[in-house]
């Protein structure tokens, strides 16, 4: 594969890997070495990447790979914000700060799930990937993406209503 087939093909799919290493990593600078990482390893490879099907779906495995194998080398604790602080304009600044709690308090329920849970539920609710996209991810089946997920719901809304009533 030459240089310009291989910007053809796998650079269209540059936002969707970061999104990804950003959800995995929870960290931007993190996250943007790891993509360049991925297209590196791509690279060196290109000889054998004109037998690929179905490149996105090739470079989101080697993508989590790549993340997988950070997570497991790193040592400090990556967090940031899962959810971002907006309002919009017609929101009172009472109702804004309401909003802003509610978020923070869910975003501290979330933070405490387990790391398969969390990952899951953010792929699904904050990103809006499909099932088909998840599997691709984590490489889990659909049943268990339905069960992880649906579980990570209760938790939350569980623990929610349990601690915080209205």
């Amino acid at each position: 594969m030459d240089a310009e087939t291989f910007k053809q093909v796998f650079l269209p799919h540059h936002q969707k890997l970061y999104r990804i290493a950003f959800r995995i990593v929870q960290n931007q600078v993190y996250a943007e070495d790891i993509v360049q990482e991925t297209y590196i390893k791509l690279w060196e490879k290109r000889k054998d990447l004109d037998d690929i099907n179905n490149a996105e779906a090739f470079s989101i495995i080697v993508l989590r790979n790549n993340c997988l194998d950070f997570l497991r080398s790193s040592k400090d604790g990556i967090t940031q914000e899962l959810i971002p602080d907006s309002t919009t304009s017609d929101v009172s600044m009472i109702e804004s700060i309401e909003i802003k709690d509610k978020a923070s308090i869910v975003k501290s329920i979330i933070n405490q799930l387990p790391e398969q849970q969390k990952q899951i539920l953010q792929f699904k609710d904050c990103d809006g990937y499909t099932h088909e996209e998840i599997e691709m991810i984590t490489g889990l089946n659909a049943v268990n993406i339905r069960v992880i997920l649906s579980r990570a719901r209760k938790s939350v809304r569980d623990s929610y209503c349990s601690k915080y009533k209205e």
